[in-house]
């Protein structure tokens, strides 16, 4: 058990996905509980926390209500104020969620009472260069994806890691995760899995047409730059997160690197990540392993 100092929580703000049928329910309950603690608090219900209000200055807790999904869209709002996220599930599998609805109470007691605590995820800044120009930008917590758009799926990239060429890929596509990201798509696609804390980026083609072009663990200060090359057969599109998406042109390049702010997370005192992944994936050792 940690013996960190007890915190005074000045100001709590509740983000909710109204797509859960369970969200409004738990939000009104912990709405309560705050109101009797003459805890100030906002409670904002909406399926897209990019359209959200600015946050409040004083605010030193978001609790997240939702899955994943919602805890990626909380991390690109809330990594720049530094707050701690409490990451509810109320979603299917939940990685990144470790604390059930059941769970919220005694994990907000125990943050607030400092004997949990908080694990802080790297973030990855994205930005599209066309020519001179910057034509787009955003963070993520899981992952930057660049793939075909249309028919034909093969495209063709150069890859950079600082100014090592790296590679001529021709793949589906490429992904750059985080260590939070490698339990996603990344893995879908073939790649390994991080300790969640790690300072490290894995660089992941999807169904490279060489076979030897295998996914690539690199260190957290490095910067992946893809350029997207002449004489495409498809469109292209960057996806971030799997939530923001921007249109590719020939020429683009796409720059990966670490963000500046990180991701807090409120960790479970009941699991710990490893425990998350191997109940999430069944590492049972049986024929369902």
């Amino acid at each position: 058990m940690l013996n960190n100092p007890s915190r005074t929580i000045k100001r709590v703000v509740i983000l909710a996905n109204k797509q859960k049928s369970e969200a409004e329910p738990l939000a009104n309950e912990i709405h309560q509980y705050l109101m009797e603690r003459k805890i100030p608090h906002d409670l904002f219900f909406t399926s897209d926390v990019d359209n959200f209000p600015e946050i409040p200055a004083d605010t030193e807790l978001a609790i997240c209500l939702g899955g994943d999904g919602t805890v990626l869209s909380c991390a690109r709002l809330l990594h720049s104020y530094g707050i701690p996220m409490l990451a509810v599930n109320l979603g299917t599998f939940g990685f990144i969620t470790e604390i059930s609805k059941t769970e919220w109470k005694e994990a907000f007691e125990q943050f607030e009472q400092g004997k949990s605590g908080i694990s802080r995820r790297l973030m990855i800044r994205v930005t599209v260069n066309r020519g001179k120009d910057r034509v787009f930008q955003s963070h993520g917590l899981n992952e930057m994806a660049l793939s075909a758009s249309g028919i034909s799926k093969m495209v063709t990239l150069d890859l950079f890691i600082n100014q090592t060429n790296a590679g001529h890929f021709r793949s589906d596509g490429i992904i750059v995760s985080t260590p939070t990201g490698s339990t996603g798509y990344c893995l879908a696609a073939g790649g390994p899995i991080l300790d969640a804390d790690l300072d490290a980026l894995i660089v992941n083609p999807v169904c490279p047409f060489t076979l030897s072009n295998r996914p690539l663990v690199i260190a957290g200060e490095d910067v992946v730059r893809v350029v997207v090359l002449p004489g495409q057969k498809t469109m292209l599109t960057l996806t971030v997160d799997g939530q923001v998406s921007f249109p590719l042109e020939e020429g683009d390049v796409v720059t990966t690197e670490k963000a500046r702010s990180k991701a807090l997370l409120v960790l479970s005192t009941h699991r710990n990540y490893y425990e998350v992944v191997r109940d999430r994936l069944n590492w049972s050792g049986g024929m369902h392993a």
